[in-house]
């Protein structure tokens, strides 16, 4: 295993019964990477991390960590998940009620047989990264929820495991509350440098805190690739729509020299960024993002620019956001409020051909 490779998860499969919920996945984790499994629920994004974790055993495939097979199948190799050395932080934080704070964190320490000495040390030094100084005596249920969450954190990093799995851990709190956590989380993974595998459906999330991020739909990966190579240039039309919203445009392929023009239904042309091996005349579609359209009030129609018919405007408070019919979609565009395009006037989308991928139909 290279150097630069912490984890290596390969062709992992997960069955139950005739259901396939992980479907040959491979990917791999460097060190000090904030890695992201997004996708939507049930996509099979926490039976990966379980099974990095330990908690599943995968029905085929393999994984390693740090050079060492946890788990591969066809070997009869599997791995208990107290000899992993993983932290894991649930969804549910899975903080003992009973317990203080002091002794949630030390259990992972005690199991281990930590000397008392080095034990309480370890403790407290867990407990000031994660902001939490001065609470080791409190009861677990006179915590709030973000405090809940740091002291779940505490738990996971107190052994200073070789990576971080984290489920979901911000999905149990209130809006304000999520962002500021999603702080603390970024500056903590900076502070330790920390391998780090997180789960969530958060798009925001993903996007702020991820080195890169794999993409999990139906069991399978769609895309891996930095925060800006997913959402700007999308592979397909699942991750275009899953990170946010994307206009798509239907039209046929033209070659001129070294570039790819798209001609959309009569309504104008637009210039792709790369044409992914399609041919003179192949139908594709192009996606872009919204916030990569710019509106124009009617005139001569240029390349990247495409004709369509205001139909409603929405003050949003901050913006305007405008219907438009265009090559026989609905689109919805944010502009600014000093735009004035009323109810009925013609308009042209102005494309930026840096941020326009094209797809087969």
């Amino acid at each position: 295993m290279s150097a630069n490779v912490l984890l290596e998860f390969k062709d992992a499969v997960k069955r139950y019964g005739d259901t396939t919920v992980v479907d040959g996945i491979s990917f791999t984790v460097a060190p000090g990477e904030f890695f992201t499994l997004l996708g939507p629920s049930g996509c099979g994004k926490t039976t990966t991390l379980r099974m990095i974790a330990g908690l599943e055993m995968p029905d085929g495939g393999e994984i390693t960590l740090q050079g060492r097979t946890l788990a591969a199948p066809a070997r009869g190799i599997y791995v208990p998940i107290d000899k992993r050395n993983m932290g894991m932080v649930f969804q549910s934080y899975a903080i003992w009620p009973h317990l203080t704070v002091f002794e949630n964190v030390a259990f992972p320490l005690r199991v281990r047989g930590e000397p008392k000495a080095s034990l309480r040390k370890r403790v407290l030094d867990a407990l000031e990264v994660v902001g939490l100084s001065g609470y080791e005596n409190r009861g677990s249920t006179e915590l709030s929820g973000g405090q809940q969450q740091r002291v779940a954190l505490a738990r996971a990093i107190v052994y200073t495991p070789a990576l971080l799995l984290l489920d979901e851990p911000l999905s149990n709190l209130d809006v304000k509350l999520r962002e500021q956590m999603r702080l603390e989380l970024h500056a903590l993974h900076k502070r330790l440098n920390l391998a780090v595998v997180y789960v969530t459906h958060d798009q925001s999330e993903a996007l702020a805190l991820s080195d890169r991020i794999a993409v999990v739909n139906k069991g399978k990966l769609e895309q891996v690739g930095t925060p800006s190579e997913v959402y700007e240039h999308p592979l397909t039309r699942f991750v275009g729509d899953f990170l946010g919203r994307t206009i798509i445009l239907k039209g046929t392929m033209h070659k001129d020299g070294s570039e790819s023009i798209v001609d959309i239904q009569g309504a104008g042309r637009v210039l792709v960024n790369g044409d992914a091996g399609f041919g003179d005349g192949t139908e594709v579609r192009i996606l872009s993002r919204p916030e990569d359209i710019s509106l124009l009030g009617m005139g001569e129609i240029v390349p990247n620019q495409v004709v369509g018919k205001v139909e409603h405007v929405a003050y949003m408070g901050d913006h305007l956001e405008y219907t438009i019919e265009a090559a026989g979609r609905t689109l919805i565009l944010p502009s600014g409020k000093r735009d004035n395009h009323p109810v009925g006037a013609s308009v042209r989308l102005v494309f930026d051909p840096a941020c326009v991928t094209a797809l087969s139909q």
